[in-house]
């Protein structure tokens, strides 16, 4: 059975950062694209950044280029997301995906059940 299990997330200042963890098991993390998305309250559920299978390959939504990093340890089976800089707008319930973006998005997404992260003063 695949699963994804998120953790990291809590509250901060904006500003502040945050590291956001995804256990991953019942698949070979290692030959798969990996996703992290996000839902804030009232809103749709928004791609944030995917990773290739060579760890060299990352992309990022505009809104958090140059302040989030995705990273992967494939030994460790867990796919990471370093969180600077924090705004009040990136407050949402964090998941972590199995594949690309499309996937991810998709209605037959394989997502965990996510960590809140809660960007106030």
């Amino acid at each position: 059975e695949v699963q994804l299990a998120e953790s990291g997330g809590g509250w901060v200042q904006p500003g502040g950062s945050l590291r956001l963890s995804c256990v991953a098991s019942g698949f070979t993390f290692h030959s798969y694209k990996m996703t992290w998305v996000r839902q804030a309250p009232g809103k749709e559920l928004e791609w944030v950044s995917s990773i290739f299978r060579d760890a060299y390959r990352k992309y990022y939504t505009d809104s958090v280029n140059g302040r989030f990093t995705i990273s992967r340890d494939d030994a460790r089976n867990t796919l990471y997301l370093q969180l600077n800089s924090l705004k009040t707008e990136d407050t949402a319930m964090y998941y972590c995906a199995l594949g690309g973006a499309d996937d991810a998005l998709s209605r037959s997404a394989i997502r965990g059940q996510g960590t809140q992260v809660t960007v106030s003063s």
